[in-house]
């Protein structure tokens, strides 16, 4: 009797109930291919040498030796160091190229879109990493630039937003994105545009501050970020947190750890469960989103050094 007297309240509740789900899910579930990646976009695709090519020769005759905890060719030299700071573990690459065309990025599924995720791991194996750490998550925001390997897919400003800019040359700059267009930073030369943040470190400065970034830099957790020492000499930096073996790391002590690095200009990436570090086919850090299991996140997208 009640749904026969009021049937048409009855069915406005279940369609703006139906449709707020849809939002949700069109938000954050519905996975949306905008582009496919060409193999020209994406680099060369060649496959990193793995543990079972250790001690192996390069085409051009160079040795290439791989271990647990470094790789060397005649182009890549990477060390992975663990630290043990403010209760927590830090995985630490250094990495030495001889050109920038070897600091990449890749999608999640070869594609760029709106939640498009794959594991960290799943995305490096595809691309031949060598050595690989998550990267922004752009497929999270519906604004903020995306510019992968010189190719421009999000050119819509987010106000106030800080990001870090990778130039053909290898060198890193911080920019807002309220000063200055995606084209006009593309002509300039810049290959990868990296829209997470804060800036960490800034001509060998720390940037933040126990008062920055309420929210996230007086919270510990997962930490990922990426520096550069000097040219062509970075380091990629990931952080556990949020299990009792390791507290995680505020934005300041991400930063101040940078610092000490010796690095001149540092980016923090997307944290928490995204963090995760990928070296010669295995995950080195324990990536975790609620410190109960460890596991990776799927992700949209990576940084990476490969061919």
């Amino acid at each position: 009797m009640f749904i026969r007297r009021h049937w048409w309240a009855v069915l406005y509740s279940v369609c703006l109930i139906a449709f707020t789900v849809y939002l949700a899910m069109d938000t954050f579930v519905i996975s949306r291919v905008y582009t496919v990646v060409s193999e020209t976009d994406r680099g060369t695709g060649s496959t990193a040498t793995t543990d079972t090519e250790q001690d192996g020769k390069s085409d051009s005759g160079t040795e290439t030796v791989v271990s647990e905890t470094s790789y060397s060719d005649e182009n890549t030299q990477i060390t992975l160091t663990e630290y043990r700071e403010c209760d927590t573990s830090i995985y630490v690459a250094d990495i030495v190229l001889s050109s920038s065309e070897y600091l990449q990025t890749a999608f999640a599924q070869n594609a760029y879109g709106r939640n498009v995720a794959e594991k960290t791991s799943e995305i490096a194996e595809s691309a031949g990493a060598i050595l690989a750490i998550n990267g922004d998550y752009y497929g999270a925001q519906e604004d903020g630039y995306v510019l992968r390997n010189g190719v421009l897919y999000r050119n819509t400003a987010a106000s106030g937003q800080e990001d870090l800019v990778i130039y053909d040359d290898g060198s890193f700059s911080i920019i807002n994105e309220t000063d200055v267009t995606a084209e006009e930073l593309l002509e300039d030369g810049a290959q990868q545009i990296l829209s997470f943040g804060p800036a960490l470190v800034e001509d060998g400065t720390v940037v933040v501050s126990e008062d920055d970034e309420v929210g996230k830099a007086k919270t510990s957790n997962p930490r990922t970020a990426i520096g550069i020492i000097d040219d062509l000499h970075y380091v990629f930096v990931v952080s556990d947190g949020r299990t009792d073996e390791s507290a995680g790391l505020t934005l300041l002590q991400l930063a101040e750890f940078m610092k000490e690095l010796g690095v001149t200009t540092a980016y923090n990436l997307d944290g928490g469960g995204s963090s995760t570090m990928y070296f010669n086919g295995e995950v080195i850090n324990n990536p975790t989103t609620n410190g109960r299991s460890i596991k990776e996140r799927s992700v949209s997208d990576i940084v990476y050094i490969g061919y």
